[in-house]
């Protein structure tokens, strides 16, 4: 039992020695590891007015999330899209990916299709900074 506690102990302290460096990662724009520019995978401008830049680990699409920079790079949200066909069938989407980030706000809202998601769908969007600083991004 002694051996088990000790174990969790050590994989928790290497979980939250590792969780920074991912966060700070994550916190500028490029974000690292398997996220690619959404911009380079399918055709969608490098700044998405009302969204930002955004990246995404393919590998996670078509949910996500988007990890979404204003123009200096900054990261200001994270986008989930939702297709409503999923949502519809009563789809479970679990253990998605979060930013280490505190949530100001969520938007959800409606869109028709775009490359790269074609079908209807909801952004699924958690808001780092206020509502003025993200209507900043309309530009």
């Amino acid at each position: 039992m002694k051996r088990l506690a000790l174990i969790a102990l050590t994989v928790g302290a290497g979980l939250m020695l590792a969780r920074p460096s991912t966060a700070a990662a994550q916190s500028s724009a490029p974000p690292g590891g398997a996220y690619k520019l959404v911009s380079s995978l399918v055709a969608l401008p490098d700044f998405v007015p009302g969204l930002g830049t955004l990246y995404v680990d393919p590998a996670t699409l078509p949910a996500g999330p988007f990890l979404a920079y204003d123009h200096q790079g900054r990261l200001v949200s994270s986008i989930y899209m939702i297709p409503l066909k999923d949502m519809n069938s009563h789809k479970a989407f679990s253990g998605l990916k979060v930013a280490h980030e505190r949530v100001d706000h969520v938007d959800m809202l409606y869109n028709a299709g775009h490359p790269g998601v074609a079908e209807p769908h909801y952004h699924v969007i958690l808001w780092y900074v206020s509502p003025q600083r993200a209507s900043q991004l309309a530009k």
